[in-house]
């Protein structure tokens, strides 16, 4: 059914071959200066179930010893590579790229149980097995497929300024359902709280409610989707319903471009530089504070979103209004509050006053009545300009 799909996002053997041979030198030239050490590859790489195009390996280090892991792996890539991003986290990990590949390399201590683990990244390894032990051809193919839906209908990833599906959770929900249209058929009945283990411990117990408890196979005190927002949970439900009552259209897999020309106000924004999840939670705040101080000032929004290209992101709003009376009413205290109502009489004196609803309004001189004028106010803000490297009105 899905297999004109699967052919877009499906590597094929030369480009498998290529990414393995590039990927086998790397490690090669890393371990060669590892001690008491071993780099071994993780991620979807490892568990097949990578997508064509997508060349960002994850790489984990596994050191013997719980002793200046980050340090010892920098030590190592200095020597290996020469040029790297280190990003910082509970445990520093580093960003190299070779040959036009992307490795991430995260360091992990050696553990036989979930509960040696110094470190969450440290059961990452024992994920990869499980997920590898328990898939062959048909549901690697079946997890492409559900990646590649969650991703082109913006439902993917678990960052904070996502709140989508990790990898390793649509993976699991596929493993699980025994298939992608499997999947999706008993998502779209998902109720608010719904609950799904996979292994055979369920010693999950938390006080915190989320829209979705899938219990961790490999640390079943654990919910592994515990990053997915309430948002993108009835997203995913009602995206899933329509799905199957279109009959599986193929319409779901197409990228849906955002026409910023259709929009009010469009900014483009250059990011900070560091961890993507850091970066794009304070985009995300910085989006939303414009969203808030256009609403504040009266302009209205009525729809708004944000796209990031790596290098640059847009912002795009479109308002209610794009231009506002000279005047605005503000709203006072009510009446039965006689204290109140005389400090916002002294407050206002000499502006003219009225009554709406049993509360004290005043009439005030609008600072901004054009939506470009303000657009390049907000620009300057400092609770605005803090979060990201530039912004621009366009």
């Amino acid at each position: 059914m899905f297999e004109s799909e699967l052919k877009k996002i499906k590597p094929n053997k030369k480009e498998v071959e290529e990414v393995s041979a590039k990927v086998i030198v790397f490690l090669h030239k890393l371990n060669s200066n590892l001690k008491y050490s071993h780099a071994t590859v993780g991620g979807s790489f490892a568990k097949g179930t990578w997508l064509k195009g997508s060349h960002d390996i994850d790489v984990f280090v596994v050191f013997e010893h719980n002793k200046d892991l980050s340090s010892r792996l920098e030590n190592a890539i200095k020597k290996s590579f020469g040029r790297y991003e280190k990003i910082h986290g509970s445990r520093d990990y580093f960003l190299v790229n070779f040959k036009g590949l992307s490795f991430e390399l995260v360091p992990v201590l050696k553990i036989e149980r979930t509960t040696e683990a110094k470190n969450i990244t440290d059961v990452s390894p024992m994920h990869v097995n499980w997920v590898k032990d328990r898939v062959d051809d048909k549901l690697q193919d079946d997890i492409r497929l559900a990646k590649y839906f969650l991703k082109i209908n913006k439902c993917y990833g678990a960052e904070t300024y996502i709140g989508g599906f990790s990898g390793y959770v649509a993976e699991l929900l596929v493993i699980y359902y025994k298939g992608f249209k499997k999947f999706i058929n008993n998502a779209r009945k998902w109720k608010y709280g719904k609950k799904i283990l996979l292994g055979k411990h369920d010693w999950y117990k938390h006080e915190q409610e989320f829209p979705l408890i899938v219990v961790d196979p490999v640390q079943p005190n654990r919910n592994a989707s515990a990053a997915l927002s309430k948002e993108k949970f009835n997203e995913f439900v009602s995206l899933s319903d329509k799905f199957v009552k279109s009959k599986y259209s193929n319409k779901f897999f197409k990228e849906k471009k955002v026409n910023l020309k259709k929009y009010d106000l469009v900014f483009k924004v250059t990011p900070l530089e560091g961890s993507k999840d850091v970066v794009g939670t304070k985009m995300l705040k910085c989006q939303e504070t414009i969203s808030r101080r256009i609403n504040e000032e009266g302009f209205g929004v009525l729809e708004s979103g944000w796209i990031w290209y790596g290098k640059e992101a847009y912002f795009y709003y479109k308002t209610k209004n794009k231009e506002l009376s000279k005047e605005k009413i503000h709203f006072g205290p009510p009446l039965r509050f006689k204290n109140d109502v005389e400090a916002f009489k002294l407050k206002w004196k000499g502006f003219e006053f009225g009554i709406d609803n049993d509360r004290l309004t005043v009439i005030l001189p609008r600072k901004y009545t054009e939506l470009k004028e303000f657009a390049n106010i907000l620009v300057k803000d400092k609770e605005i300009k803090r979060r990201v490297k530039g912004i621009k009105s366009i």
